[in-house]
């Protein structure tokens, strides 16, 4: 799922991979209508980041989709989340449960980012797996009863 990014971030130099970070934040794309309008609901919160970071977690047919809120003002972070959206949506299920849990070494940034941005980000991946398990469970007990 990660292979382009890691290949692309695997011969920067730490500064460089901020920079790259920083300029990744423009590919977060924007909510769709409706999402966009504050206050958001608290369940959707990452509490593991201290940048407000919501998430929209949804299967369509048998699909990951992920919206996200990150504010502008964080852009190293806005930057983070969109690089792991771009990777993770329209993966399945089983895709993302087997995402690493501790995805910056995997992209080679771990020194590059402080310890709250790695739990921050350990954060994005647990809530976009729990949701996505918690969902297959509920799409397959309605599957089973009406088969």
């Amino acid at each position: 799922m990660f292979e382009a990014l890691i290949e692309e971030l695997r011969d920067l130099d730490d500064q460089e991979k901020l920079e790259f970070l920083v300029e990744s934040a423009d590919e977060l794309p924007g909510l769709s209508p409706g999402r966009g309008i504050a206050p958001f609901p608290s369940e959707c919160r990452v509490q593991e980041c201290q940048t407000p970071v919501y998430l929209w977690v949804e299967l369509q047919d048998g699909r990951v989709q992920i919206e996200a809120d990150v504010p502008r003002n964080s852009p190293t972070v806005r930057g983070l989340v969109a690089l792991i959206l771009q990777a993770v949506s329209g993966a399945t299920p089983v895709e993302v449960a087997q995402l690493p849990e501790d995805l910056l070494p995997v992209l080679g940034l771990q020194r590059a980012l402080g310890m709250t941005r790695q739990q921050g980000v350990r954060g994005v991946i647990h809530r976009i797996q729990r949701e996505v398990a918690r969902q297959s469970l509920t799409s397959l007990g309605k599957s089973e009863k009406n088969g």
